[in-house]
Formats: structure tokens, C-alpha cells, sequence
């Protein structure tokens, strides 16, 4: 069994996580009952009949619209992963850390953005898109400038507190090879994510923010001629939030969504929320980090 830590969690898992951090660097997290258990197994007539597609849902497997097998997610404590004959692994980590991982942490009352997000002087900045829209480019672009990293791709978020806190996911950026080169990375040298993808997955030592921090502003990712900020009013910031949102496909109960919708409503009210349109351009990216940089400095942490 290996101990891993991760979304300040100890996780115990009979499948090997190289993106995960052991949890014996993190004395904290460390603990003799563990938070998650990961294991893979059958998935039982008993399962299935007691899912009701919240705190116990079964589902299917897919990666590059194909069905692999079937999941468990229960009770925000256990996953089990029923692979079909001849699936490896590898295939199997990146759904675990995503949509598995996401209907987990929802399961456990936080709200689960697809965002990526770095620390900027004790408190977290995001990134909100789906995928290819840049926002790990543009959170490792920050980091090759010395910011730290907190999430890549799933931000995890603790509502029911003063303060919206990001709890730290595991020091991994995903890259298309053109961006890792672009930042200085040779992509050959770089893992692949799994064996059905030409995407490269960047893993660092240094760098990690292990923190929880309170998130102090959002960014929604669009695409326009020219690098732009703007603030969004709250109705449309809500939308957004909603938009980029992970698991609202698989955790659709009314108790689930009433929650889910409230999260969002008080986060809006919380925290600022801006669109940020920017040239779809790797040669822009450095006036982008300016351009960021320079609001955060006199939006954020002007008081």
C-alpha cells in the first residue's frame, strides 16, 4: 500500500501515483487512519444497486471517448477502479486524478473548479477554462518566474469558512509539447501523460506550494486580438463558475446541485472575478504574466 498526499489529504492507494507526493514529506498530512483509499477490484452487484449517483456513484471509465471500465467513488473516502482486460495503469491515472478525484472532493463539500492556480504573496490566483484553453501554459509560465504552483487543472476549493481557501493539489503541470518548448522545457525529455496522448506532463521539486491559501482572485480564460482584463458582474461570474465547474456531469442529485449553486453564489460575492482575453500566442505569453502581474499588484493586494 503507498502513502500518498494530496487536496490536503492522506491518501492510501494499492496503485503506484509518481505524480503524488509521498505523505511522509508532508508530517501534517500524515496520519494513522488514512483520509482516501484507492484500490482496484471488481465493482459488485451490492455497489450498484446501492449507488444513487451522490455519495455512492458507480460510472463508466472513458479517455479519448472510449469506455475503459467502471468507477466507484464512495462516501468522499473510497475510489475502486474496475479496468477492462488489458488497460494499463497509466491509462488509469489520469482518470483517477481528474474526474474520480473531483466527484471525491465534492463528495467531501468543496467545490471543484477546472482551474489551475499559483500562490502570489500568501494567498492563490486562478485560472478558470476547460482543456486547451492555456491555463496550465499560463500557470507554468508564472512558475519559470518563480511563483509557486498550487493546482493544475482541478482546483479544490473550502466554502465554509470566512474566506474561500485552495487546498495545494501535487506538484504536476501538463504541457503540449509547442508550450513546454515554448517555456523552456524539451518535451522529449518530459513524460507523456498516458500512452493515447502526445500530451507531456511536467513534475517538479521545487516550486510546490504545500499551503493552503485563501483565493483571492479569478480569471476566466477567453480569446481575443489583444490582452485584456475586465470585471465580471456577478450574475456573469456566477455563470462562469457554474461553466467551469468539474463532476457537475456525474453528481447530479438535488442535493448536490443546490450545494453546488450556493458555493458559487457565495464565492462570487467573496472573491473578484475578471475576464482575461488574451492572443492565443506563445510569443505573447510573456506580456500576459506583465499584464497579470501588474493587476494583481493593484487590484489585490493594494489594502
Amino acid at each position: 500500500m503507498f502513502a500518498y498526499s494530496a487536496y490536503n489529504l492522506c491518501i492510501h492507494s494499492k496503485l503506484a501515483f509518481p505524480e503524488l507526493m509521498p505523505s511522509e514529506l508532508i508530517p501534517e498530512i500524515t496520519r494513522q487512519q488514512p483520509d482516501v483509499v484507492i484500490s482496484k477490484g471488481q465493482i459488485g452487484d451490492f455497489e450498484n444497486e446501492a449507488a444513487n449517483g451522490g455519495l455512492r456513484l458507480v460510472g463508466f471509465l472513458k479517455l479519448e471517448n472510449s469506455t475503459v471500465g467502471r468507477f466507484l467513488v464512495e462516501l468522499g473516502h473510497k475510489i475502486v477502479v474496475e479496468p477492462d482486460p488489458g488497460i494499463d495503469e497509466d491509462l488509469l491515472r489520469p482518470f483517477i486524478l481528474g474526474p474520480a478525484i473531483a466527484v471525491l472532493l465534492r463528495q467531501r463539500g468543496l467545490l471543484v473548479l477546472h482551474a489551475s492556480s499559483i500562490a502570489v504573496k500568501g494567498g492563490a490566483i486562478a485560472f478558470l477554462g476547460h482543456s486547451g484553453w492555456g491555463k496550465s501554459t499560463l500557470a507554468e509560465a508564472f512558475h519559470t518566474k518563480d511563483y509557486s504552483i498550487l493546482t493544475d487543472d482541478l482546483m479544490a476549493v473550502k466554502m465554509d469558512t470566512d474566506q474561500p481557501i485552495v487546498f495545494p493539489g501535487f506538484p504536476q503541470i501538463k504541457l503540449w509539447s509547442d508550450a513546454a518548448t515554448s517555456l523552456g522545457h524539451t518535451p522529449e525529455n518530459l513524460p507523456l501523460l498516458h500512452s493515447m496522448t502526445e500530451k507531456r506532463v511536467l513534475r517538479f521539486s521545487e516550486g510546490f506550494c504545500q499551503k493552503l491559501l485563501p483565493l483571492k482572485r479569478l480569471y476566466v480564460l477567453d480569446k481575443g486580438t489583444k490582452h485584456t482584463i475586465e470585471p465580471l458582474h456577478p450574475a456573469n461570474a456566477f455563470m462562469e463558475l457554474v461553466r467551469y465547474s468539474r463532476a457537475v456531469n456525474l453528481l447530479q442529485t438535488p442535493d448536490f446541485t443546490k450545494t453546488h449553486f450556493e458555493q458559487c453564489q457565495k464565492l462570487v460575492k467573496q472573491v473578484p472575478v475578471c475576464r482575461l482575453q488574451r492572443q492565443f500566442s506563445l510569443d505573447a505569453l510573456p506580456d500576459l504574466v506583465k499584464l497579470i502581474e501588474e493587476d494583481i499588484k493593484e487590484g489585490v493586494y493594494t489594502s
